[in-house]
């Protein structure tokens, strides 16, 4: 049994949130977000907060109960504060700066990369060698931070590259003579 779909999502002060069908909807401080859930689970609104269940006692059923779950907290948690990930730059050279609202990086290209943050995103780059990715939606989040760290990652033998703060990067040692 899931752990994580028996827990009721509690409801938070200043967020609506909104049920028709299999569609979710939640109206909070930050913003809007909706996710339509597959017709294996059910949710429906009770005191204690929003509750989702299985529709059948099928593996694709169980396997979809939490996430779904997890999918909803996610869009509350978003419109309440939101969610944030952090890149670390390192190597010689290697810089971030804002241009605007797009952030510009030097990763030791013979050009510089013009990153254009899509909508909902915001960016910023507190330090040279650090980028602070917030939004809403913890995927499209994710996703841009993912996308960012695609352009030079952390190779393992100087540690240079984008990496994400919290990341262990897990150093090679050279050739020997």
């Amino acid at each position: 049994m899931s752990r994580i779909g028996k827990k009721p999502i509690a409801p938070v002060d200043g967020v609506t949130v909104t049920v028709e069908g299999q569609k979710v909807t939640a109206r909070g401080p930050k913003g809007e977000l909706s996710v339509t859930l597959m017709d294996l689970v059910k949710v429906g609104q009770t005191d204690a907060g929003i509750v989702v269940e299985m529709a059948g006692e099928s593996r694709e059923a169980r396997a979809a109960w939490g996430m779904s779950r997890s999918l909803v907290q996610n869009i509350v948690t978003g419109v309440t504060s939101g969610f944030e990930k952090k890149l670390a730059i390192t190597g010689v050279g290697y810089r971030a700066q804002m241009q605007g609202t797009n952030l510009k990086l030097a990763l030791g290209y013979s050009h510089d990369i013009v990153f254009e943050a899509p909508a909902g995103i915001t960016l910023a780059a507190p330090a040279q060698t650090e980028v602070v990715i917030t939004g809403i939606d913890r995927q499209l989040v994710g996703q841009v931070a993912a996308n960012i760290r695609k352009l030079r990652p952390p190779e393992p033998y100087k540690g240079k590259g984008v990496r994400y703060s919290d990341e262990i990067v897990y150093r090679k040692e050279g050739k020997k003579k």
